[in-house]
């Protein structure tokens, strides 16, 4: 499965494991594909430091033997079993979610224009959006954690073919926003 190597695959990794044991995906054949195909490679919007671009647009680095590679003081079991805490939480937010803010950023994703910063920020603001219209008694950076990976899994339920596009988005919001928080879930 998963293995973690640096800043960004622990968020590719949680994303992943959540969409996997999430109920009611209507995209697995996808989502398996979509690890097969290396997308945290290409066409992802976000940027890693420690990795160069190569010649032919991969980025170096990220995979061994077509596999991620996961940091040694993170625990592929503790992700699994975090992820699937998530994906209980997040069937209970799934139900709150209006069809309104699914279908606005199924548009957002459709629109070729919008670069990766721009439907990033949509992103952003629809999980802010949400994360103050739903009453939880969770602490804040894991309710818009749980509402980022709800909201990737309802618009690829919707459009199965932007899983790709909004995984990558997924994964740099997260990232941005919430790194040191799942670093500090993960090693908890």
């Amino acid at each position: 499965m998963f293995k973690i190597n640096g800043s960004v695959q622990m968020e590719c990794a949680l994303l992943y494991t959540f969409l996997e044991v999430s109920s009611d995906c209507k995209f697995r054949e996808q989502l398996h594909s979509l690890q097969s195909q290396g997308p945290f490679l290409r066409g992802s919007y976000y940027y890693d430091d420690e990795v160069e671009l190569q010649t032919d647009g991969n980025r170096s680095g990220h995979l061994q033997n077509g596999e991620l590679v996961f940091d040694p003081q993170v625990n592929e079991e503790v992700v699994r079993i975090i992820a699937a805490q998530l994906a209980e939480i997040g069937d209970q937010f799934d139900k709150e979610i209006k069809a309104r803010v699914v279908n606005d950023l199924v548009q957002h994703f459709l629109n070729e224009n919008l670069s990766g910063e721009e439907i990033t920020r949509r992103m952003s603001e629809a999980v802010e959006g949400l994360a103050r219209a739903i009453p939880s008694d969770m602490e804040q950076e894991k309710a818009m954690l749980v509402l980022a990976m709800v909201l990737t899994k309802k618009i690829a339920n919707t459009m199965p073919s932007l899983l790709q596009r909004v995984f990558s988005t997924t994964v740099n919001y997260i990232s941005q926003q919430l790194h040191n928080y799942i670093v500090r879930m993960l090693r908890e």
